[in-house]
């Protein structure tokens, strides 16, 4: 059985050889005696005992407070304290010393036992206290990630290297401070400052996150981009006494997002680009055809041609011209658009009587087959919209329920004026092809064309422009379609638009 090593320390020899006794009787083990400060101190580093006895009054120069106090401090071993006195001012310089134990003189091998146990136990406690601080301290000192420690009330109480690396404060700087002045976080995009995660987690007591495109602001001004957590530090009986929050840059990552975007955007504007050049040289090429075929008809034929051929050839390089027209205002307006030129210019008008208007305007100039339903649901139509922005958005959804139906069917333009919502509703309806699901949700991207009109004429800008010109508006646009049924374009937009 393992015998603990103990240093007596008395100035009266004959309390001394009996203390000595007890402990043997005890089965502890006497590593010598001391009768002064000086000579415990010198015992106590060559023998290195586990515990010392010390009496607080010693004769000499120092007394056995201040040499408790050094071994404690210097060797790390524990001190009980033996004493016959009790006063409040001995009491008080003895706990500075912070000893294991007093036993009160005269005292009984009973009392004296259990004051070493008791010693002894919690030397090693606060032993393997200290040691695990010192384990946590040396782990969070080598992490990467930057950690912040506060007390319950938000005031730091421990930075590691990283943390100080990214913050530029020194934690012999931060202790004591309010967390918010040291971990100072804004929002990169509104440039607003956030709630410090510490007191969020303070208040609700539970793990908090920061959002994305979180900056921290560092002690000299700069912006860092950081990701985080903070948890609460959690007592035994459930109450909150402290918060950690660990941090880390991500200053590479976002410039590595940065850099992958906007070669993304670069690959998809290269992409547009040939996909543009591409789509215009071909429905260019095709009325060209057209007009060409035409005139070498007309030429060949000379003096032989009919007055009913010549029509028809006509109507063929008319047809022709108005479709490169149409095709050459799409072009300009997407150009005036990737510029940010399109302009809602808002003025007073009647929109029954625009409607009506454009559907007259499209039947004749199209001569179309097909028979348009105009209704208005409301008796007052007056609005302040942009009617160049209106006309590129009825011409088009008509234009597109003309080509998508077949001949003779029935589209029907639907307007309802929400006087109480401050709304216009429009619904264009076709008796069309329809359109599949899995486009609906590609059909306003530049050029992109439904799977089911690859073989129709056309070049995936007109959904394009017309909802550009709806958002012009601060409108919005939605579709619903069913294969073989038909499709019906909704497009919302404010009666009173206010540029």
């Amino acid at each position: 059985m393992y015998q603990v090593r103990i240093l007596v320390v008395e100035d009266e020899v004959i309390v001394a050889r009996t203390i000595a006794s007890q402990l043997n009787q005890l089965g502890y083990i006497v590593t010598g005696t001391a009768s002064s400060g000086k000579v415990a101190i010198a015992k106590a580093s060559e023998t290195k005992p586990e515990l010392v006895l010390m009496d607080i009054i010693l004769k000499g120069e120092m007394d056995g407070i201040t040499a408790a106090g050094f071994i404690r401090e210097q060797l790390d071993i524990p001190v009980i304290f033996l004493t016959a006195y009790g006063d409040q001012h001995t009491l008080q310089r003895a706990k500075i010393t912070q000893p294991f134990g007093y036993v009160v003189k005269p005292f009984t091998l009973q009392d004296l036992r259990i004051a070493i146990e008791i010693g002894l136990l919690k030397h090693q406690l606060e032993r393997d206290l200290r040691e695990n601080r010192d384990r946590l301290a040396t782990l969070l000192n080598s992490m990467s990630d930057a950690v912040i420690a506060t007390d319950e009330q938000g005031m730091v109480t421990f930075m590691n290297p990283a943390a100080e690396a990214l913050t530029g404060w020194e934690q012999t700087e931060a202790l004591g401070h309010d967390v918010s002045n040291i971990f100072r976080i804004v929002d990169e995009v509104t440039e607003t400052t956030l709630e410090n995660p510490v007191k969020k987690v303070l208040r609700e007591q539970e793990v908090v996150y920061l959002g994305e495109y979180t900056s921290l602001i560092t002690k000299n001004g700069q912006r860092v981009p950081i990701g985080d957590s903070a948890s609460p530090i959690m007592r035994p009986s459930n109450q909150i006494s402290g918060v950690v929050v660990v941090f880390w840059d991500l200053s590479e990552r976002r410039q590595t997002e940065f850099l992958e975007q906007a070669l993304n955007k670069e690959r998809e504007l290269n992409h547009l680009k040939s996909l543009f050049i591409s789509t215009v040289s071909h429905e260019f090429r095709n009325p060209l055809t057209v007009i060409q075929t035409a005139v070498e008809l007309i030429e060949i034929q000379g003096d032989n041609l009919t007055e009913a051929k010549k029509q028809t050839y006509l109507k063929r390089i008319k047809k022709a011209v108005q479709s490169m027209k149409q095709l050459m205002e799409d072009v300009l307006f997407m150009g005036r658009s990737e510029a940010e030129k399109v302009v809602c210019e808002p003025a007073p008008l009647n929109i029954e009587n625009l409607c009506r208007e454009l559907i007259a305007e499209f039947s004749a100039v199209t001569n179309t087959a097909h028979q348009i339903i105009f209704t208005c649901h409301s008796d007052n139509t007056n609005a302040v919209m942009d009617e160049r922005l209106l006309h590129y958005i009825f011409i088009n959804l008509l234009s597109n329920a003309v080509k998508y139906s077949a001949i003779g069917s029935t589209i029907w333009f639907d307007l309802t004026c929400d006087r109480i919502a401050g709304v216009a509703i429009f619904r264009i309806q076709d008796q069309g092809i329809g359109i599949p699901e899995a486009d609906q949700t590609r059909l306003f991207e530049s050029f992109y064309r439904a799977s089911n009109v690859q073989s129709i004429q056309g070049t995936g800008l007109g959904l394009v422009i017309v909802k550009r010109c709806v958002v012009a508006h601060h409108g919005e646009i939605n579709v619903s379609s069913q294969v073989g049924v038909g499709t019906t374009f909704t497009v919302i937009l404010p009666l009173d638009f206010q540029a």
